[in-house]
């Protein structure tokens, strides 16, 4: 540990943070610089007295993780990263020499091609640990870290070797709070009593509109008591001994997460100098910043200042503690390495993002079978195919385990009594749930949560910040159309397929076999920067006879001439998930009157569109103009594929209350259809 004399005082180290981002707004003239400037304290303590975290390596695997969740305070954490001088990282996880955030980029704050966004959006500079744009789901994916972290010791821990004891610390406000998703989050972490996690509550008492008891007066300290959380009052912001001494609280506490309720005052930070002014989206302007200068004894014509000594105060707090500390931990792996060999080859790929030799050696081909199997229930069966190779596969289900079938079998519960198992529940919190799955793969880990397929209303959110973060989180969604029957247009999902292929970069499986949900999976697995939504049937489907039909291999390509005519086809027929095998029959029938047919099999829109266009002609010549498509859901995204001249057979409205085959039959959607629907379009175009 460095002894070198520091020359710069705690109050300009905070002092600098909060010009800095006064200065941030003020030149973009966009921007939030009330809490920066009042939680400039709390971030100083955290930061250069409790983290463990090396600025020179802020990819070291056992850092503890910093979530600004307040993300419109963002000049906070960019100011910080800047005065620690934590380094650059290029896109393959090289560590570089310069500063992850210069002085610059604090100068084009908001600008295009800045690293400074709005909002801290993970990947766009080191040290953002997420992205925090929509209140909640900061602190919701820290739930997610500090479990990660708890599973990641209880796997990999050996005595003497405690390679992952990681903290997670998470900003947050009044807008955090009242979220919904924060709240299951919340309720999650007290029950599992992630003791490695903390949150500090900017207790401001202000919001958009106003003072925040236009629409909320709860008592949070007691909510969090009972949700079986260790809650620590601060009455003032800038007193810095009380917040070491929280910071205290909650590391000596081993059995429940740590709330940290901190009053502040948004613009300055001492309730007795409020600014609010600039507290949600307004710079406070020039004079007022010199007039706020001028009360820090600052020099008012400065801007981007930052006095001699406050970088290297960084440097010998938080910077010299976090060398030693990922130095030792980067000897003790070394050592770990020659001991436990596998482990610390299983480490090394997974910290890498990449999957592990030969992990999917166990997937075997399911027999050809009329009866065949939900595609739920052959998800379940490949899951456990998948799971023996692929050790950090973890995952659970929104209380739906025994439906969407994804226990691991021989595996452990997670839980507050076995971090180890690989089996989580994440009880009724289906947002919650997809919060804490990105805040698992951003600490390596390949996590899938699994609930029906009508709730991803519930976690869209979640979802869509997966694919922004391009994080492979896994969404397993069963009873995927109105072949789920009784429960009735509450439960059965219409709309769901366009809206989940409308997030971008989420890549939607509907595979409509056992062979091709395990191809699937295959394929889904190997995207590194992508979510993938596994979209699969309550009902049973016959397992294809792939003698006489194409081999499920043709899934990784997303679409594949399952069925063939000779020469040009007169119609083409395209199938998704249980209705494939609607177009199977279509096409004996149709085949049968004389009109020359083929299937199409598209499990994944997405995949199709990463292929050549010289593949896409193949499958989809634009020489046939008769096209029909058939898929439980509504039409909305199948133009691109059916052309002017092509037809849909499929939902245009809500679905109803009845046995699945009698809602087929109700809303048409049978191979009689698409028979129909065939020969009428063969016959205008003959005409």
């Amino acid at each position: 540990m460095s002894t070198t004399t520091q020359t710069a005082t705690p109050k300009t180290v905070i002092d600098t943070i909060r010009t800095l981002s006064m200065d941030g707004v003020q030149a973009a003239n966009s921007g939030h610089p009330g809490t920066p400037m009042a939680l400039a304290p709390v971030a100083f303590q955290v930061w250069t007295k409790a983290m463990q975290y090396d600025p020179a390596n802020p990819l070291w695997p056992n850092r503890d993780r910093f979530v600004l969740s307040c993300g419109h305070a963002s000049m906070l954490l960019y100011s910080v990263l800047h005065l620690a001088g934590v380094r650059e990282v290029d896109s393959h996880g090289n560590v570089g020499s310069g500063p992850s955030i210069t002085l610059d980029n604090l100068k084009n704050f908001r600008q295009l091609h800045s690293p400074c966004a709005g909002h801290p959006e993970f990947g766009e500079a080191a040290g953002i640990e997420t992205t925090t744009g929509p209140l909640g789901q900061g602190i919701s994916n820290s739930v997610g870290m500090a479990l990660a972290g708890k599973w990641l010791g209880a796997n990999y821990n050996r005595p003497g070797f405690e390679l992952f004891d990681f903290n997670t610390y998470a900003l947050c406000g009044d807008g955090d709070v009242m979220e919904g998703v924060a709240c299951e989050a919340a309720s999650l972490a007290g029950h599992l009593q992630l003791s490695n996690l903390c949150w500090i509550y900017d207790d401001n008492k202000i919001t958009i509109e106003g003072h925040t008891d236009l629409a909320f007066s709860e008592d949070v300290g007691k909510r969090f008591e009972g949700l079986g959380w260790n809650v620590i009052k601060v009455g003032d912001a800038n007193d810095l001994d009380a917040l070491a001494g929280a910071l205290d609280g909650f590391k000596s506490c081993d059995d429940k997460p740590t709330l940290i309720i901190v009053r502040s005052v948004i613009g300055y930070g001492s309730p007795n100098k409020a600014n609010t002014h600039g507290a949600h989206g307004a710079p406070l302007g020039d004079d007022e910043i010199k007039l706020t200068k001028e009360a820090y004894g600052w020099p008012t014509d400065e801007k981007f200042l930052v006095p001699e000594g406050v970088t290297e105060y960084f440097g010998e707090t938080v910077g010299a503690r976090g060398a030693e500390a990922s130095s030792a931990w980067q000897q003790k792996f070394e050592a770990y390495s020659k001991e436990f060999a596998e482990e610390a080859k299983q480490l090394t790929a997974m910290l890498a993002g990449e999957l592990p030799d030969g992990w999917d050696a166990g997937l075997e081909e399911f027999p050809a079978d009329a009866k065949g199997l939900a595609t739920r229930a052959s998800s379940g069966k490949v899951l456990n195919m998948i799971a023996p190779n692929l050790p950090w596969l973890v995952g659970g289900s929104a209380d739906l385990a025994p439906s969407t079938l994804t226990l691991i079998d021989g595996e452990g519960h997670f839980g507050a009594d076995n971090y180890g198992g690989r089996n989580l529940h994440f009880g009724i919190r289906e947002h919650g749930m997809a919060a804490a799955l990105n805040g698992m793969a951003l600490c390596g880990l390949r996590p899938y949560g699994a609930t029906f397929f009508v709730f991803t209303d519930y976690l869209r959110p979640s979802m869509r910040l997966s694919s922004l973060m391009h994080q492979p989180v896994t969404y397993v969604l069963t009873h995927d159309s109105i072949g789920l029957g009784e429960d009735g247009p509450t439960h059965q999902p219409v709309e769901h397929l366009a809206a989940c292929r409308a997030i971008p970069g989420l890549y939607v499986f509907r595979p409509g076999d056992a062979n091709e949900v395990a191809q699937s999976y295959r394929a889904a697995l190997q995207l590194d920067r992508n979510p993938s939504a596994m979209v699969l049937s309550r009902q049973g489907v016959p397992t294809l006879d792939r003698t006489e039909c194409a081999p499920a291999a043709g899934v990784a390509k997303g679409a594949y001439v399952l069925s063939d005519c000779e020469g040009l086809p007169d119609a083409i027929l395209i199938g998704t998930g249980t209705e494939l095998q609607l177009c199977i029959k279509a096409q004996a029938e149709l085949t049968a009157a004389g009109v020359k047919t083929r299937v199409v099999s598209m499990p994944c829109m997405e995949l199709f569109e990463d292929q050549l266009p010289e593949y896409q002609e193949q499958v989809l010549p634009r020489a046939c103009r008769v096209r029909v498509a058939c898929e439980a859901g509504i039409r909305q995204g199948w133009d691109k594929y059916i052309g002017a001249d092509g037809h849909f057979v499929g939902m245009s409205s809500f679905g109803a209350s009845a046995p699945a085959g009698q809602l087929f039959e109700h809303f048409k959607i049978t191979a009689d259809q698409i028979v129909s629907c065939a020969q009428v379009a063969v016959r205008g175009l003959e005409n």
